[in-house]
């Protein structure tokens, strides 16, 4: 049996998704960023973001 979501459950969901678009889109592209260096990122591409991130993590001092 396929349990499904109730209306309440889905407009709340809505909502929060509306108050918090910022919240949600970091939380994707975060997502997009751990799945492109799990399965997809060559050897090449990892050492062009490891340059990255030290440089970001040197502006966030």
């Amino acid at each position: 049996m396929v349990k499904k979501t109730s209306e309440a459950q889905l407009k709340a969901n809505r909502r929060w998704k509306n108050k918090n678009r910022d919240k949600q889109r970091n939380y994707q592209y975060g997502s997009y960023a751990r799945k492109f260096i799990r399965e997809i990122a060559n050897e090449k591409q990892l050492n062009e973001l490891e340059i990255l991130i030290k440089e970001r993590k040197n502006i966030l001092k």
